[in-house]
């Protein structure tokens, strides 16, 4: 291989087996037939196998199947027409360790000569840790989606509990009223009408008991709460938000506030927090030419952790803004003005505060402060 180093022969064969050596990704280098000749030390720690046993070796031994079968007719192939399909651009594929089992990588292939033969050198970087955390970010995204139809429901449950409680006193009323005007009556049906009344008088007490039950199991329910690093949290909801939004080209300026103590919280709950709020930014955005959203955190007080998010959309309606945390209130052509009302009842079950306010360059701002727990 040509090099463009000032180095001496045996300084560049000294610098070239420091490189092998201490290189953190798997560096592969065969022939053209596909023969291993050069395996160095962070592929025996990928894929298990001794230089010995691979050097010399097809490389389609550290390969699952399909890449196993398709392999040499890619070589075969490339030697054939010259096209290059996968040399000099990077992608994910499967390897395969000593053991049977495999492993995701991202392998580079490029092309050079050695002692005047063609070479091909490969790259391998074990991606099982990012794989990984794709797979808990989904996962993670999956339980934050069902957690949000979960308390959109409760929150929806306990509003319209409150709403039916006023039509069924008034109903019980007005049959107490005509239980008292009949009881008065002398007439041969009165006693009839009387009973009829007094069941529909019990059935809506009843009516009145199951809504009550109802939204004491929705505002009662357990919470798994513990010791959270908010900046931590807003960092992953801030992820899952912006899934999706590529095509927005939104603009993202976090800051976190090094030191800060954690919060007691529940992690779900205050992730569908953040997720909503940032959410609604971003699609408050969609039709600005400039679309900005900032994240923040920092101390707010002595005893409070404050989380920001702005944007730069065109700001609430004083309409809007004047009823922004009650249920039913909503800017959206199809919302159902729930989400941020839920988002003000995590925030308040957790001893904390909600606000909102209008940025003096445009946009909003939506802040919320939660109690720090002590060091």
């Amino acid at each position: 291989m040509r090099s463009g180093s000032t180095f001496k022969d045996t300084d560049s064969a000294t610098l070239f087996r420091m490189l092998l050596e201490t290189a953190v990704d798997g560096i592969l280098v065969i022939d053209e037939r596909g023969d291993l000749l050069i395996y160095n030390d962070a592929c025996e720690k990928l894929f298990g196998y001794l230089p010995d046993e691979v050097v010399g070796q097809n490389i389609r031994m550290l390969m699952p199947d399909p890449y196993r079968r398709e392999h040499d007719g890619y070589l075969k192939a490339y030697r054939d027409t010259g096209e290059k399909k996968i040399i000099g651009i990077g992608r994910e594929v499967m390897a395969l360790r000593k053991d049977g089992s495999e492993f995701p990588i991202y392998l580079s292939v490029g092309e050079g000569q050695l002692d005047d033969k063609r070479v091909f050198v490969g790259i391998v970087h074990d991606i099982t840790a990012r794989r990984d955390a794709t797979r808990q970010l989904q996962e993670s995204q999956a339980e934050l989606v069902h957690m949000s139809r979960f308390n959109e429901m409760g929150q929806m449950t306990s509003s319209l509990a409150h709403e039916l409680n006023q039509p069924l006193a008034a109903i019980m009323n007005y049959l107490s009223a005509a239980g008292r005007t009949l009881s008065r009556m002398e007439a041969p049906e009165a006693a009839r009408v009387r009973d009829l009344v007094q069941k529909a008088s019990d059935q809506s007490a009843r009516a009145g008991q199951i809504i009550r039950h109802l939204r004491d199991f929705v505002e009662k329910r357990d919470h798994n709460r513990s010791e959270e690093d908010i900046n931590r949290l807003v960092e992953e909801a801030v992820d899952f938000a912006l899934l999706g939004s590529d095509d927005l080209d939104v603009k993202v300026d976090i800051e976190f506030e090094d030191g800060l103590p954690p919060v007691f919280a529940d992690r779900i709950q205050i992730q569908q927090v953040i997720l909503n709020l940032a959410r609604n930014a971003v699609e408050a955005m969609q039709e600005c030419s400039l679309r900005r959203l900032s994240v923040t955190t920092s101390r707010h007080d002595e005893d409070f952790i404050r989380t920001s998010i702005a944007d730069t959309g065109p700001g609430l309606a004083p309409e809007v803004a004047e009823n922004l945390f009650k249920p039913f209130i909503t800017t959206k052509e199809k919302g159902m003005g729930i989400g941020l009302s839920i988002c003000w009842s995590i925030v308040d079950a957790h001893g904390g505060e909600l606000w909102a306010e209008k940025n003096e360059s445009g946009g909003t701002s939506f802040h919320f402060r939660l109690p720090s727990t002590p060091d």
